[in-house]
């Protein structure tokens, strides 16, 4: 997609319904569905609307100085602020991301920064890790637990 003979650098399953020309600048929020790609800079959040397929591309030259929320994602340029991908993250060797990056799939090659956290976002529904710990033992099962362990090391 960015410039590469490489079949694994391109979605195939999206197609650029709008582009945002490299001597472009934006002032403003973006809504978009479909395919969108930037060469040039969005100063404002860049939101997909209810497509699940939509996707946003960013070459090495595009700059987002605002959050992005879509589905799928292709970054290559800069994003200063979170990005909140509900499918699939893929972030290029040129990508620099200055925020938190929320995913539920991410793909990243060498040379790719996130200054941020990288937080995922499994399944709807799904119950946190925590929820699937074993249950808490009281204090004192846990005081007998420990008087029990140190009387089989005495071998009582």
């Amino acid at each position: 997609m960015f410039g590469g003979n490489n079949p694994k650098s391109t979605n195939a399953s999206t197609s650029v319904d709008t582009l945002i020309g490299r001597q472009t600048e934006i002032l403003g929020d973006v809504r978009f569905s479909g395919g969108l790609h930037i060469d040039g800079k969005v100063k404002g959040k860049v939101i997909a609307n209810s497509d699940k397929a939509a996707a946003l591309s960013i070459s090495d030259t595009g700059v987002v100085e605002g959050d992005v929320r879509v589905p799928n994602i292709v970054l290559n340029g800069a994003v200063i602020g979170d990005v909140h991908a509900t499918e699939k993250v893929t972030l290029a060797a040129k990508a620099r991301v200055n925020g938190n990056v929320y995913y539920k799939i991410i793909e990243m090659e060498g040379g790719a920064t996130v200054n941020g956290q990288l937080v995922h976002e499994g399944e709807a529904g799904r119950a946190p890790a925590a929820a699937l710990a074993a249950p808490q033992k009281s204090a004192e099962e846990a005081s007998m637990d420990q008087l029990s362990e140190a009387r089989r090391a005495k071998g009582l």
